[in-house]
């Protein structure tokens, strides 16, 4: 690829990275830090955007998050930092693994 604006609209596959423009809104407004977003994953059928992060959340977004302050739904289980959260390939569940808890939970998606 030699120019940038050749993938300015590409349809990727996944979506696990935390910078992009479908998921700048993800952060906290005012936030300059942005290591406390932890991981990031869409979706299978790209309608939404979970977030991992340092304070014991799991977060779900519509997808994408492409303004900063948009609404999540944010869900604790864990005692301390997420270290990542993902969609089972049918859509319907999320597993999330805990940094010091160790623990691994499944959610069910509504």
């Amino acid at each position: 690829v030699y120019k940038r604006q050749a993938l300015k609209d590409e349809d990727w596959a996944t979506w696990s990275i935390k910078l992009g423009w479908p998921v700048q809104g993800v952060f906290p407004p005012g936030m300059v830090d942005y290591t406390h977003i932890n991981g990031v994953h869409r979706s299978h059928n790209k309608q939404l955007l979970l977030t991992s992060d340092d304070w014991g959340l799991v977060n779900l977004f519509r997808y994408p998050v492409a303004a900063e302050g948009n609404k999540s739904y944010s869900y604790r289980g864990h005692s301390e930092h997420v270290v990542r959260a993902i969609f089972t390939p049918d859509d319907k569940h999320v597993f999330s693994v805990g940094g010091y808890d160790k623990a691994v939970m499944q959610w069910k998606v509504l």
